[in-house]
């Protein structure tokens, strides 16, 4: 048996977990900055760092609490290393490296968008390939896992990431912030829906781009208003939405296709969206291919996915040392490379 502690602290979300054999969550504690980040419209990396290191320690004790195991239990700790908001990273990652000094603990460095991937882990186990959508406020790709701890990243958004996209939009048709979870709800009661384009780029890619989207629907919203038209802002989200969805089904269904996989997951904060669960569920049991997305609790950055991949990584043999920074641009780097 493996326990161990993760820790997640990328963006405005502190969270400590507790994590049996990869896919038994023993305690997950998540304390939010939503209410505190919503007057700003957006998260602000200062003020996230300050809100990390009031929760830090706290969340911890909870998770042990929770989990009812003491620190002399743990195989280990593991930590987002990155990417994410620099300042963020860091409170995680020194808490963590106390820990695992105070405990003599291995430490183990996780790849965040490696972390939403194996979410899916609580809900079955995966099977190889694997394609995983990734969806999120700050990164939208396609990444074919050949087994555990080997990434091929196949394509990624040129510009805007989706749940970026999402905010964006949200704040141009006076929703609050997060954006994502209100155009969702807004969509679902709109009756029509705005037309906009869809950005398909070269035949072949499995790249995205949702900039020249979000200027469709602020020249839209921007040239209703010159002329005194009502805004339609229900039809607005739900045309937005599909032209989204769409492209990122597209893709996915495409690549999971020609990669040959036994299973898509889906995965990241975009990933809780309801229309887009429907519309790749669909999709991809028209081609019987499995499909796999966490609840929606472990969408959102959360530290039990943190531990889940940490576990992959502690039997593979991965460790980290007490040098760990963090690294905002970190890349996904492959842990099992191929003989």
């Amino acid at each position: 048996m493996t326990i161990i502690l993760g820790i997640e602290t990328s963006c405005d979300e502190t969270a400590a977990a507790v994590i049996q054999n990869g896919d038994t969550i023993l305690s997950n504690v998540v304390a939010s900055q939503i209410k505190s980040q919503r007057r700003f419209g957006g998260v602000v990396p200062e003020v996230a760092s300050r809100h990390h290191v009031e929760q830090i320690t706290l969340v911890i004790d909870e998770a042990l609490e929770q989990a009812g195991v003491t620190p002399e239990e743990l195989d280990a700790v593991a930590v987002t290393e990155g990417p994410g908001l620099v300042g963020a990273l860091l409170i995680g990652i020194h808490a963590a490296k106390a820990f695992a000094f105070a405990h003599e603990l291995p430490i183990i460095g996780v790849h965040h968008i490696v972390g939403h991937m194996y979410a899916n882990a609580f809900v079955e186990p995966m099977k190889f390939p694997a394609l995983a959508l990734i969806v999120s406020g700050g990164h939208t790709e396609l990444v074919v896992m050949k087994d555990h701890g080997h990434f091929e990243k196949i394509g990624e958004t040129r510009d805007d990431a989706a749940g970026e996209a999402f905010d964006k939009v949200a704040r141009v048709i006076g929703l609050p912030y997060p954006g994502g979870p209100e155009i969702d709800r807004l969509a679902q009661t709109a009756e029509e829906a705005i037309e906009f384009p869809r950005a398909w780029l070269e035949e072949g890619s499995y790249d995205f781009s949702f900039s020249g989207l979000k200027s469709a629907v602020m020249n839209y919203h921007h040239n209703a208003q010159q002329r005194g038209e009502e805004i339609q802002a229900d039809q607005i989200a739900r045309g937005f939405q599909e032209s989204v969805i769409d492209v990122l089904v597209e893709r996915t269904v495409r690549a999971a296709k020609e990669y040959d996989v036994q299973m898509v997951i889906a995965a990241g904060g975009v990933s809780a969206n309801k229309g887009l669960r429907v519309a790749l569920t669909e999709a991809l049991e028209q081609e019987n291919i499995p499909f796999s997305v966490p609840p929606i609790h472990l969408c959102t950055d959360n530290a039990a996915m943190i531990g889940a991949a940490g576990h992959a990584m502690y039997v593979a043999g991965v460790r980290s040392d007490l040098a760990m920074n963090g690294n905002p641009s970190l890349p996904m780097h492959s842990w099992k490379i191929d003989e």
